[in-house]
């Protein structure tokens, strides 16, 4: 099994002074980490008969679209705010740096739907939980919520205690 923290670069100071961001376009960049990746995530829903992957702003759109594709299921993007066309529900939520919004199109998810929820991180928890918010106020079921990466010490599955959380590299630093 490859080491896919290995592939994960830290950079100091962004997107503020004090941050120490962790930068999965390392990973990408290495078809056999990607690979790895991809085939973890397959491999650990195999058996959810998920019908939409939700994929958060913006590198959970790439995982969550390869994903949705070789599952078999539908790709639903969350944004930020006023980068979708047609009409939307909002949620706000806090990080670890200051508070932001996202946005699904209302028409994204139907009710009863199985939904997994893809973002790159797991820091505090504040856009996972937005997101499942956004995704059970459209009628949908949070089956599972995958990272690639958590930082274990900004406890952010506290947020998340109502769901089933899964991520691929867990970080001490």
């Amino acid at each position: 099994m490859i080491n896919l923290a290995e592939y994960i670069r830290n950079v100091p100071d962004f997107p503020i002074k004090g941050i120490q961001f962790k930068d999965v376009t390392t990973l990408l960049q290495q078809p056999e980490a990607f690979a790895a990746s991809i085939e973890a995530f397959l491999d650990r829903y195999a058996d959810q008969e998920i019908d939409v992957v939700v994929g958060v702003e913006s590198r959970g759109f790439i995982w969550g679209g390869v994903l949705a594709y070789e599952m078999g299921a539908a790709f639903v993007p969350v944004r930020k705010p006023g980068k979708l066309p047609a009409e939307t529900i909002r949620a706000e939520y806090t990080l670890e740096y200051g508070t932001n919004a996202l946005e699904i199109h209302r028409d994204a998810i139907q009710p009863g739907q199985r939904v997994l929820v893809f973002d790159d991180l797991l820091a505090t928890g504040g856009t996972a939980k937005a997101t499942c918010e956004l995704v059970e106020r459209l009628g949908g079921t949070v089956v599972g919520v995958a990272f690639v990466i958590e930082l274990t010490f900004l406890n952010g599955r506290e947020q998340l205690a109502d769901y089933d959380v899964f991520a691929l590299i867990p970080l001490e630093a």
